[in-house]
């Protein structure tokens, strides 16, 4: 009896773990079937789950305007799945343009890529249906007239979309675990090697997906020759890397150069072993 009580709440623990966190406020988009991107409209939901069933509340804006609906929802949760529905209309501000219409909701999380997505279809209003796509958001709530937040961000959203970033709650998490480190050249070259153009795309990818984020660059050299040829080839080595950058696609504004020559080594200047440790580019976010 024990033996079936541990392998009983194993498998309930499993499916816990198994299930995604809905819990709070999501923010993305709706876009109604035969319209463009431009043309979607600001959506927000608020899950309160309670298990596998759930309730909550949606709040779509028209976008640049200050026409919005507030609407109860109640649904189910499956593993990553969740599907629910708007039944009542609780507030909303309007025009004679705009008819706000309930929805039944199916949509799929992606661990991955941060992203709730799924399909819309309305059970009042005919052909009325299309997609939406949501990410977990830093703002509350907003259940009166004023919007918890301005509509500028739904562009950068649009962005986000077609440059295929993640989620921003995903884009945080690899940042975070971002780790630099230097990349090295061989005595006298400026010529990236190729066991290190796999790091630096990844580098690349983790910083442009912050629109706020930039990076230096740092140039450095061993002793051997001049001062002044050494500033000259730590600029160079400097400078590849930006290239690199720019011909992978990189937003160069969020590049900033620095070059040490043989001022800042990180190992001494007598061996080999040390001299190839200084011939190096550092990065690090600013």
């Amino acid at each position: 009896m024990k033996s079936c009580f541990i392998l009983v709440f194993t498998l309930f623990s499993f499916i816990l773990a198994a299930q995604a966190n809905f819990k709070g406020v999501w923010q993305g988009i709706i876009l109604k079937d035969g319209f463009k991107e431009k043309e979607s409209a600001i959506f927000y939901v608020n899950f309160l789950p309670d298990g596998t069933t759930l309730t909550g509340k949606t709040r779509e804006e028209v976008y640049t305007t200050d026409l919005y609906a507030i609407q109860k929802i109640k649904g189910t949760i499956k593993n990553n799945t969740v599907e629910f529905k708007q039944f009542v209309v609780e507030a909303k501000k309007t025009s004679s343009k705009i008819t706000w219409c309930s929805a039944d909701f199916t949509g799929e999380y992606n661990d991955s890529t941060g992203y709730l997505k799924g399909t819309f279809k309305s059970s009042t209003c005919k052909r009325y249906s299309g997609t939406f796509i949501l990410y977990r958001s830093k703002a509350p709530f907003s259940e009166t007239e004023t919007p918890a937040l301005g509509h500028s961000w739904r562009d950068e959203f649009l962005l986000d979309l077609k440059y295929k970033r993640n989620a921003p709650e995903i884009r945080d998490k690899e940042r975070a675990s971002f780790k630099f480190q230097p990349i090295y050249f061989d005595h006298d070259q400026t010529e990236i090697k190729a066991e290190f153009q796999p790091y630096l795309i990844e580098m690349i990818r983790v910083v442009n997906g912050h629109s706020d984020l930039r990076i230096q660059v740092t140039g450095h050299t061993d002793a051997v020759g001049s001062d002044l040829y050494n500033q000259d080839l730590s600029r160079r080595r400097a400078e590849s890397i930006k290239k690199f950058f720019k011909d992978n696609g990189f937003e160069i504004k969020k590049l900033v150069i620095d070059f040490k020559g043989e001022s800042e080594p990180i190992d001494n200047n007598n061996t080999e072993e040390g001299k190839q440790r200084n011939r190096r580019v550092d990065f690090k976010f600013i």
